[in-house]
């Protein structure tokens, strides 16, 4: 008798939320609401959705600049969406309404205290009982420096990208923020667990003894601590990052817990996770836990043909052919879930998944996407964890100034 075919393990989804969705013309269709892109409602209606899908986390852009065509610097396009809200305070509002999806916020390291940032992150976790993370992006463009003025980026453009000058810069603000995590990681450990006693009968309130300094001192950033955030819930809220190259790809290894890569086939998710691998171990990590997820645009439709023609309608209203970082996935639900399982197997845990037209494709995924990949035993059918942490498998850290 032969044995059966074993099932895949199972997967990690997630969605990054940007906008009315991914491609530049999404607002324009009919599932489309740009009326109420900068209501709180909208935003917890995608967030249920998907919760009700069971996917780990939504990840919200953000930026700290109007929203561009141009890969460097700003347009004046008027047929685009532009502006955005807060992506901190979003997860911040949507998360009392929601139970068990973790809440990823975009964090522009390069112009932001890793202090601001760190007890923000934290707040955030308090509010959503241990579902916050934070996905950390650098920011080169020289338009962003100059609404803070506190540095000069050199004006790089597109045929820029691969000088000397401009690898140097990447160099320096990939550092800068591993740094920055850094940084924040030690804030939030900078509380034991048990530092706050609040025994109003003898008016002890804090062991401040279990309140420390974390000194941290390097050249890009000075800072003594300890946090005014007692220590998250998590211990360590989910840091992640996207990455496209090796000096991104470090960061990934050495401090993250998730990393997000776009490769384009099996072959280039094996080579990725591979370096990404070597990485980590350069960084004396080999034995920690460390998710590579794969990025992918998706407009999925019950047949092949109906999402390349919705995607093709979209491309002439915003008269160019859309192109991304990632790949674009047109096609149906098990189309995708073929393709997902394929690329697990080239080493990537789980997938963020950008949905093309988020009123149409979001909604595929939770219930299109979501239903294929548990028939075939590869997605929970139920939350099995009340943290993001758990649902990622992975552990609540001890703290690192906690004496024992």
């Amino acid at each position: 008798m032969s044995a059966s075919p074993s099932r895949p393990s199972p997967l990690h989804l997630s969605v990054a939320l940007d906008g009315a969705g991914w491609h530049p013309a999404a607002w324009r269709e009919p599932q489309a609401r740009p009326r109420d892109l900068f209501t709180a409602e909208y935003w917890t209606d995608l967030v249920a959705e998907a919760e009700r899908g069971l996917l780990d986390f939504v990840t919200f852009e953000d930026g700290l600049a109007l929203q561009s065509s141009r890969r460097t610097e700003p347009d004046d396009r008027t047929d685009q969406v532009r502006g955005r809200l807060d992506a901190v305070l979003i997860a911040a509002r949507v998360a009392p309404l929601t139970r068990h999806i973790g809440l990823v916020p975009t964090i522009v390291a390069t112009h932001t205290e890793p202090f601001h940032i760190s007890k923000a992150i934290a707040t955030l976790d308090y509010v959503s009982t241990g579902r916050a993370g934070l996905r950390i992006r650098v920011s080169r463009r020289r338009h962003e420096a100059e609404h803070f003025g506190r540095r000069t980026i050199p004006p790089l453009g597109a045929e820029d990208l691969n000088t000397p000058a401009a690898r140097e810069l990447t160099d320096e603000l990939f550092a800068e923020a591993a740094d920055y995590v850094e940084v924040v990681r030690r804030l939030w450990d900078s509380w034991e667990d048990d530092a706050e006693i609040r025994d109003a009968a003898t008016g002890r309130f804090i062991d401040r003894d279990k309140l420390h300094y974390i000194d941290f001192e390097g050249k890009h950033f000075s800072v003594k601590g300890p946090s005014i955030t007692p220590r998250p819930p998590q211990g360590q809220p989910v840091v992640t990052a996207l990455a496209h190259q090796s000096v991104p790809y470090r960061l990934v290894g050495r401090s993250t817990d998730i990393g997000y890569v776009t490769p384009h086939d099996s072959g280039q998710a094996e080579a990725i996770v591979a370096e990404i691998r070597a990485a980590q171990a350069d960084a004396g990590r080999a034995e920690e836990p460390l998710h590579v997820f794969g990025d992918l645009v998706v407009f999925l439709d019950d047949t092949p043909g109906a999402a390349a023609s919705r995607r093709e309608r979209l491309d002439g209203l915003a008269g160019s052919p859309y192109t991304s970082d990632a790949k674009v996935f047109t096609g149906t639900p098990g189309q995708l879930a073929d393709l997902l399982l394929a690329w697990q197997r080239a080493g990537l845990s789980g997938f963020r998944l950008r949905p093309g037209v988020i009123g149409h494709d979001l909604e595929a995924i939770t219930r299109g996407l979501v239903p294929e990949l548990q028939r075939r035993g590869a997605f929970r059918t139920t939350y099995e964890a009340d943290t993001l942490r758990g649902l990622l498998g992975l552990s609540r850290p001890a703290n690192r100034y906690a004496t024992v």
